[in-house]
């Protein structure tokens, strides 16, 4: 059999863990990037990866992006792990590099599908849901927050069938974390994105770590009512909520209200000691992508006629931190429960 090609596009903390998982798993592996130190570093040092009770470091072949037009490459599969404001460009970048058969595993928060599937055709496009926190601030080196164990993904085709390339995809990422195949994809996605508003749109107005968001006072109903509206629009666009992280139909088999505090918790087990991945973007003073998570909650409520104070209130928030009108702080939490009129309900 052939060996694949494989880009990963987009190497960020979590490309990055991508990228140097299937490496290390002797897989044929390209990584791609736009931050020129990284790039440098990768090539010089490869990647070290840095669990929470372990290390390692791997050689990887790695590209900058201005160097793709003489690398004459064609790739099978690229795991596309770009943040959802780089999608349109990023997909574009790539297309001219992916094989006559290969296809864009969006490795992405948000609902970019769709977008991807515009640029390269639906048929060139599988769908992903990640589950894996990492960190990265030094070139090269990655804070990974998520074992293996404790690292899950789903894939699934667009039209829910059931294929040779997506149970050949799932077997790729099960090198990277557990792989499981939904025929639901776009409800898997969003029920991710439902759990994302729960936790993601709040606390990355605070700067906190995951856990000390959770435990302040009134959190937790702001953060079940966020996940009520999401869950009001997806219902409305015609998604139904589908079991992710790993969960069994059986924990899942509750109230609506059940079900959005049982994947909140379970996503805080895996993840409640790190910080949310716009937490790292302002801190390095970019653009967050809650646009696209809390933001399209709002723009779809709007369109619906179903209202959602509470991710209007997230999204404008993080707006004004893009602006740099307002820091990224803790005492953004006040402005977030007045944008809510939530000032004084219960804690967890």
């Amino acid at each position: 059999m052939k060996t694949k090609r494989i880009a990963v596009l987009g190497t960020g903390a979590i490309g990055s863990s991508i990228g140097a998982d299937l490496t290390h798993a002797g897989l044929d592996v390209t990584l791609i990037d736009q931050w020129p130190r990284h790039v440098r570093a990768m090539k010089n040092n490869g990647l070290q990866i840095q669990f929470k009770d372990s290390q390692f470091q791997v050689p990887v072949k790695a590209l900058h992006l201005c160097t793709m037009s003489s690398a004459r490459l064609e790739f099978d599969i690229v795991f596309l792990a770009c943040k959802s404001n780089d999608t349109r460009w990023m997909t574009e970048f790539i297309k001219p590099w992916l094989g006559e058969k290969g296809v864009i595993v969006g490795t992405q928060n948000g609902m970019n599908d769709d977008v991807i599937a515009s640029i390269v055709g639906r048929e060139r496009v599988i769908g992903c849901v990640v589950e894996l926190q990492a960190e990265l601030f030094t070139p090269g080196q990655i804070q990974r927050n998520t074992t293996r164990k404790g690292s899950w993904f789903t894939v699934g085709e667009l039209d829910g069938s059931l294929t040779p390339r997506v149970k050949e995809i799932a077997a790729i990422m099960g090198k990277v974390g557990r792989c499981d195949i939904t025929n639901n994809i776009y409800g898997a996605k969003w029920t991710k994105l439902i759990a994302n508003t729960m936790t993601m749109g709040p606390f990355s107005l605070l700067g906190l770590r995951n856990f000390e968001a959770c435990a302040l006072p009134g959190m937790f109903d702001i953060s079940v009512q966020l996940g009520r509206e999401s869950l009001a629009v997806g219902a409305a666009l015609g998604y139904r909520m589908e079991p992710v992280f790993g969960l069994r139909a059986d924990e899942f088999a509750g109230s609506s209200d059940e079900n959005l505090v049982t994947t909140m918790k379970t996503l805080m087990s895996h993840v409640g000691g790190g910080r949310t991945a716009p937490i790292h973007d302002h801190l390095k003073g970019r653009t967050s992508e809650i646009e696209f998570i809390s933001g399209l909650v709002s723009r779809k409520g709007r369109e619906l006629g179903i209202p959602t104070p509470a991710n209007d209130a997230v999204t404008a928030l993080d707006r004004r931190i893009n602006r740099g009108e307002i820091p990224m702080e803790a005492a953004n939490y006040a402005l977030l429960q007045a944008g809510i009129g939530t000032a004084g309900t219960r804690g967890p």
